[in-house]
């Protein structure tokens, strides 16, 4: 299974930017809806455990996010496409950081990055003030 994020970049503080998430490879029989996808961030030298969950839809396509999103992103899926896009808006300066796409079959948490077998490269979103 492949991750590949895409859409970080560089706006002013209350922009918006789409986060996208190409997951491919599926094993024979399976496609996203098998999996949990995550939006986890992290500071670069930080490890992959101590990422800060974002958002994650659920294999069954339940979603949750992080208590500091507080209604600003929205997370989405096309099942067809093995596509999962992460819209945020309202971002703040406080958002910047590399956000990654992870994923891993019927896992749903945010608390858990560990558990979360695949992993893009990430992307890098940041904010000015």
């Amino acid at each position: 299974v492949q991750v590949e994020e895409s859409g970080g970049g560089s706006v002013q503080a209350g922009g918006s930017l789409t986060l996208s998430c190409r997951i491919s490879g599926f094993p024979s029989g399976r496609d996203l809806s098998w999996y949990g996808v995550a939006w986890f961030r992290k500071a670069p030298g930080l490890e992959r455990k101590d990422a800060e969950g974002v958002a994650v839809i659920a294999s069954d396509g339940s979603t949750m996010f992080g208590d500091f999103v507080e209604g600003r992103f929205a997370i989405s899926r096309d099942i067809a496409k093995g596509m999962v896009e992460l819209q945020m808006d309202g971002l703040k300066p406080e958002d910047s950081s590399v956000y990654y796409c992870a994923a891993s079959p019927f896992l749903g948490g945010l608390g858990n990055p560990w558990a979360y077998e695949y992993w893009g490269q990430g992307t890098q979103v940041t904010v000015s003030s």
